[in-house]
């Protein structure tokens, strides 16, 4: 019974291994060229500097809170 499992499991790994190449080789196409600029000098609202400032503001003042929050448990 356990050669007929081993044999089994064999020939799982072996179809399993044989799928994964065909599956990886359908993966290989040509290179394709994808231009993002739809013109203009439009570089989208997260490269403006003052998103990121007024997003990292707001991540300290929740940290804060969050661990100041935290340490009023325990008193």
């Amino acid at each position: 019974m356990q050669v007929l499992k081993s044999a089994v499991n064999r020939q799982v790994l072996f179809f399993l291994s044989l799928f994964v190449s065909i599956v990886t080789f359908a993966q290989d196409t040509k290179k394709v060229d994808i231009d993002i600029s739809a013109g203009g000098d439009d570089s989208g609202f997260f490269a403006s500097p003052w998103v990121w400032v007024v997003g990292a503001a707001v991540f300290i003042l929740l940290l804060v809170a969050l661990l100041r929050g935290g340490n009023k448990r325990g008193a």
